[in-house]
């Protein structure tokens, strides 16, 4: 994991309406904590914070923490939102000691073109979208990528089949499916239909054959009744 440069400014513990009035400025309340570290209460500028977001691969950030003078390394613990507008309304930085092993979700990505794809028309599905590890941060990847260019239809990675680098803990059960490749649904959908529309074709030509009948039994009796 590449640790990015982050400000942060001071701020003073107030009441809740300055922490909206902080927001409305264009800044995000935030706090850094950490085992051995003394909790620090800190603001950041919302558009700097989201540059930041937008750019990274992962959604486990490591930064650079400046503030006052001083440089933390930490980790991004936790981000809140607004559940409708989407805002930022905090952010938690956890502080990170060097040499000490850090657990983070990282995100799973597939490279190539899967051959039961390519050649069977199969779907490749992606059951697993990222994965919990545990290690340096210096040696943790921003994102797992898989070459499922081998998979055929049928065919299942699963956890224990990926490729991690040494010192990297994953911490999920081996046996979890990652991706795999299933028969194309296409074919069995069409042959469905066309069955089906057979079938009301068949009941349209009996329903008019005993229309006709009908028709002609009403006009026999009407000539009776004559």
């Amino acid at each position: 994991m590449k640790s990015v440069a982050l400000e942060a400014f001071p701020r003073e513990k107030r009441r809740r309406n300055a922490v909206k009035a902080l927001r409305g400025a264009g800044r995000i309340p935030a706090v850094l904590y950490g085992r051995g570290h003394e909790s620090r209460s800190v603001e950041l500028d919302t558009k700097t914070f989201e540059t930041l977001v937008n750019d990274a691969s992962s959604s486990a950030l490591l930064v650079d923490l400046a503030c006052d003078g001083e440089t933390n390394l930490a980790l991004v613990k936790e981000v809140q939102h607004h559940p409708l507008s989407g805002q930022y309304l905090h952010v938690d930085f956890q502080a990170v000691k060097a040499g000490e092993p850090v657990t983070v979700f990282i995100p799973i990505e597939a490279v190539g073109e899967a051959e039961g794809v390519k050649v069977g028309g199969g779907l490749l599905e992606h059951v697993l979208f990222r994965i919990r590890v545990r290690g340096l941060p210096e040696v943790i990847p921003d994102i797992i990528e898989v070459d499922v260019s081998h998979l055929e239809i049928g065919h299942t990675l699963h956890v224990k089949d990926l490729q991690v680098p040494e010192g990297v803990e994953v911490l999920a059960n081996d046996d979890n499916p990652v991706f795999s490749v299933a028969k194309p649904r296409t074919v069995v959908e069409e042959t469905t239909a066309e069955g089906e529309e057979g079938e009301e074709g068949v009941e349209g030509e009996e329903g008019a054959a005993e229309g006709e009948a009908k028709s002609e039994g009403s006009g026999e009796d009407k000539k009776e009744g004559e």
